[in-house]
């Protein structure tokens, strides 16, 4: 079972511990357990959780597995015989006022929560930092635009990196509008959502003593129906981790291709030499942080798809998929984190452009007739492009004079149609040149 699940146990027992002193638990029994509690929660006691995801559904051993652990840990702090169930009884008193039921989902929240929050967002925010960075760096460099793999109209390189930007802050605005949901425990439900068993007002203090715990902002559930047969917030995170993992996918995969080469490929970027990258070719460099990030991101799909199929099985009053369906947010959430941190330091932060190879594209590409289209009808710069290409004409000034390459300006600017010149393409051959040269 996943480390914080384990903490999100013994944050659950804990607070459950002081809301049950509450309404009547014995306080010395309470005190031993919230003691014992903090310790797992501390993951002091870890090694005394060896379940794996592989259970039933409703993660009743891992909540078994939890009351044991306290249990007998409060009766060797209060001096008793560990496996007696005396004076600290797993089910009685480690367990009091709750189901597996209701505290498998709520542990699933909390762990959620913490994970998001301390872990991926911080990741997430920084790596959208680190390649802001580069789009101030990257500005002032023109280079030549693809569409469908194929050359296209110029933009900077800070222009296109500003696009990873806008990914990366819309995924965050995802991940975040998905926490809600998961703030939202099932604790209080007890076996099918109804209560039995509990006392008027547990669910909402013990959210409130979660919140107080974790420093995280936690409510009951208005229903706790839904909350114990449907993980749809579940479904809903991982959907976004699912997003999220599509966009890093694709900024890697252009970073990967931009800098693929270094001679006989695009070539336009620089990626940083963390390693050798090949055993028989001596000097070769491997995009190895590119390549890992996108296998991350092929695994959080992956995750999204169990997850989906898991939130599926909520048959009647329980969903029996829940293990699974948090192990596989937490992988997510895991994975990613990791990814992220490892792109940002290994790569992002020492990727370079290289000037003079972008430049050479650019000034190389028949694309770049494609600026006279704002000066020219459309067959006229057609025919033109055909000339260039045939006369070899690309690299002389007579393209730098009609299409100075540093030009800003024509990158946003459009012109008028009024300032078009109606040249008719007979005309534009005849002045570059005769028919007999341009036939051969």
């Amino acid at each position: 079972m996943p480390t914080p699940i384990v903490r999100a146990l013994g944050i659950l027992k804990g607070a459950a511990a002081t809301v049950n002193m509450k309404f009547g638990l014995d306080p010395t029994i309470g005190k031993a357990i919230q003691q014992a509690a903090a310790e797992v929660a501390d993951l002091k006691l870890v090694d005394h959780f060896p379940l794996v995801v592989w259970q039933t559904g409703s993660g009743t051993q891992s909540n078994m597995n939890a009351n044991e652990v306290i249990s007998n840990r409060a009766i060797e702090i209060l001096g008793g015989t560990m496996g007696s169930k005396k004076p600290v009884h797993p089910n009685d008193h480690v367990n009091m006022s709750a189901s597996s039921n209701d505290t498998f989902p709520t542990v699933m929240h909390i762990a959620a929560v913490l994970e998001i929050e301390d872990s991926l967002l911080p990741a997430l925010t920084s790596l959208k930092d680190a390649l802001q960075k580069k789009v101030d760096q990257f500005n002032d460099i023109i280079k030549i635009g693809r569409t469908h793999l194929q050359d296209a109209t110029p933009l900077t390189l800070g222009q296109e990196f500003s696009g990873y930007v806008s990914q990366l802050e819309r995924n965050i605005t995802r991940v975040e509008n998905s926490l809600p949901d998961l703030r939202l425990l099932a604790q209080g439900g007890t076996a099918v959502g109804t209560g039995i068993n509990t006392f008027k007002g547990f669910d909402e203090a013990i959210a409130e003593e979660v919140s107080k715990m974790t420093g995280k902002q936690f409510k009951t559930s208005p229903n706790k129906f839904e909350v114990l047969a449907a993980h749809d917030a579940v479904v809903e995170a991982s959907g976004a981790l699912n997003t999220l993992a599509a966009s890093l996918f694709k900024i890697a995969q252009d970073i990967r291709f931009l800098g693929s080469g270094p001679r006989c490929g695009l070539g336009e970027l620089q990626l940083p030499e963390n390693e050798p990258g090949s055993s028989i070719m001596p000097g070769k460099v491997n995009p190895t942080q590119c390549e890992s990030l996108t296998m991350i991101c092929a695994q959080v799909m992956g995750n999204h798809v169990a997850t989906t199929v898991s939130g599926m099985n909520g048959n009647f009053e329980l969903n029996v998929f829940k293990p699974v369906m948090i192990r596989n947010l937490l992988h997510s959430v895991r994975i990613l984190s990791d990814g992220m941190k490892s792109f940002e330091k290994n790569l992002v932060v020492g990727l370079e452009a290289d000037r003079k190879r972008i430049e050479s594209i650019l000034h190389e590409r028949y694309a770049s007739s494609l600026f006279l289209s704002f000066h020219l009808l459309y067959l006229s710069v057609l025919t033109w492009t055909h000339l260039v290409l045939c006369l070899s004409l690309a690299s002389t000034p007579l393209l730098d004079t009609i299409w100075p390459p540093r030009s800003q300006r024509m990158l946003t600017r459009r012109a008028s149609p009024s300032s078009r010149v109606p040249w008719s393409s007979r005309l534009l051959a005849r002045r570059i040149s005769t028919s007999t040269f341009v036939q051969s």
